[in-house]
């Protein structure tokens, strides 16, 4: 009987060893979820910010865009008008000087050329 008793003993001595090797297997595992929960929190934060910051910066490009855009159209357009202009201009200058032949021819005397 004593020696069932002592079994017991061992037993209960291994159990409660047992038990105490599963709650500080448990603590440590806690203590992991907790760090990993506050990394998460911080993730999380950090992901909000930058989305945040993404939709800034769609929202700038897209403005600057619209304003190349507009810059590219008042361009064009600015070259196509001073474009007509060289033309009107050459072809007053061709006009005067066909013009300026003629009178010489009428009159005699040359016509100082237009400055």
């Amino acid at each position: 009987m004593a020696e069932a008793g002592n079994a017991l003993a061992e037993q209960n001595t291994e159990l409660v060893t047992c038990i105490e090797d599963l709650r500080t297997k448990r603590e440590e595992i806690q203590e992991q979820i907790s760090t990993e929960e506050e990394e998460k929190a911080k993730v999380q934060n950090d992901l909000t910010v930058l989305s945040k910051r993404l939709t800034t910066l769609n929202d700038s490009i897209a403005r600057k865009v619209a304003a190349r855009t507009d810059y590219d159209k008042t361009i064009q357009e600015t070259e196509a008008a001073y474009n007509k202009i060289l033309e009107s201009s050459m072809t007053l200058l061709t006009v005067l000087k066909r013009e300026s032949v003629g009178l010489e021819k009428k009159g005699g005397e040359p016509v100082p050329p237009a400055e």
